[in-house]
């Protein structure tokens, strides 16, 4: 199971929202890059940055940051936010990042997500952010009628790399992680899934790593560790036991 740190974009700034609140922020860094570059140096294989500017105008917004972030790295780096097409896409992945999420464009569109995931294989990621079990979508703005299980089923291809599954209720809460429905996820579909949302210690940590035999590949943190709740070396060694 990975433990991957999360770097959110607002105005080229490392900020964490509560529940995806564009207007409930905390800013952690004016510098993003140094602390891509701090998480790689506590040992994290990988990456997740959110261009959350870009999530909520429909277009990526911090080009510029990402490109230097990856430029910075030798991890790989997963980016979403404001990726709704194609070329969007690819302009995505020419900035460097490894893998790319599609979250808006899987549930308004998934013939075009899973489309662009058999086009480029393995590089992207359908990201499945729920709000009490209904997928919401342009950046938490919107919630649909489509239920979270019923949008994963779609994407039962070896094309697409993972699954990620945000509880929007409790992403950035200290909450702990919705457990039952990441396990039902995991259950319901043979894709790697990623959990995200309201990691706040090792104990939920611990918790998640259980699912692991389900299919539970890695869990995305936040505000956890730049608050110091979790540290990211022991979630590592945890995460690698």
């Amino acid at each position: 199971m990975e433990v991957i740190p999360a770097v959110d974009l607002k105005g080229g700034r490392c900020v964490r929202l509560r529940q995806g609140r564009m207007d409930d922020e905390t800013i952690f860094s004016d510098d993003p890059v140094a602390m891509a570059r701090r998480w790689e140096s506590l040992g994290a294989g990988r990456l997740h940055v959110v261009d959350l500017d870009g999530a909520v105008g429909g277009r990526p917004a911090n080009a510029q940051v990402i490109c230097a972030i990856c430029g910075a790295l030798s991890i790989p780096v997963q980016l979403g936010g404001g990726v709704r097409d194609l070329a969007g896409l690819e302009r995505a992945l020419d900035l460097g990042v490894d893998r790319v999420i599609l979250g808006t464009l899987a549930a308004k569109d998934p013939e075009a997500a899973l489309a662009a995931a058999r086009r480029h294989p393995r590089r992207v990621v359908i990201g499945i952010d729920a709000k009490d079990g209904m997928v919401a979508v342009a950046g938490w703005t919107e919630t649909s009628r489509l239920h979270f299980l019923d949008l994963a089923a779609r994407f039962e291809d070896p094309a697409v790399a993972a699954v990620i599954f945000t509880d929007i209720a409790r992403d950035g809460m200290h909450t702990g992680p919705n457990l039952e429905s990441t396990r039902k996820l995991c259950q319901a579909v043979s894709r790697p899934v990623i959990a995200a949302g309201g990691v706040h210690d090792l104990e939920d940590l611990r918790k998640l790593k259980e699912l692991e035999p389900l299919g539970l590949a890695g869990a995305i943190t936040g505000r956890a560790i730049y608050e110091g709740t979790l540290d990211l070396s022991q979630a590592l060694q945890l995460a690698a036991s």
